[in-house]
């Protein structure tokens, strides 16, 4: 399975998504507080966090990056050792990719004075090839006409 996105994680407990993403965001908090089942023998395994403690600390401070990887880490981890676990994991990471998080939104500015060439806007652009034409030679960088000498 592949880990949790640190940017989805992040997202649903900063309240995107609204209803739904709180709703999503329930749902990982209570299968996380389900009981642990370790696949192998509890006393020879490592210890291995539940991820309740780091489902806490992202819940108070959704906008720091290094609380969703611990969460996202918490949660790979136990579902690396707990098969009932990382069957729920995935049905919910399942429901979750659904939720509109605002990730992927695009924001483009442009600012600066005149541009001289096509001026691409998107997100996510692979596959292409794009080329532009130099300027004409009778405009410098800066947009004057060639200095007279």
């Amino acid at each position: 399975m592949d880990p949790v996105s640190v940017g989805l994680l992040a997202a649903l407990a900063g309240g995107a998504g609204g209803e739904v993403g709180r709703q999503v965001w329930a749902g990982l908090s209570a299968l996380v507080r389900r009981l642990f089942r370790r696949e192998q023998d509890a006393a020879q395994s490592p210890a291995v966090s539940s991820g309740e403690v780091e489902l806490a600390a992202l819940g108070q401070a959704p906008a720091d990056p290094a609380r969703a990887q611990a969460l996202s880490t918490a949660l790979a981890v136990r579902a690396a050792v707990d098969a009932d676990f990382h069957t729920c994991l995935q049905q919910w990471h399942e429901q979750a990719k659904l939720v509109h998080t605002g990730d992927g939104e695009v924001h483009n500015t442009i600012s600066g004075g005149t541009q001289h060439g096509p001026v691409l806007q998107g997100r996510d652009f692979s596959g292409f090839s794009f080329t532009t034409w130099p300027p004409p030679p009778n405009v410098s960088a800066n947009g004057a006409p060639p200095a007279q000498g």
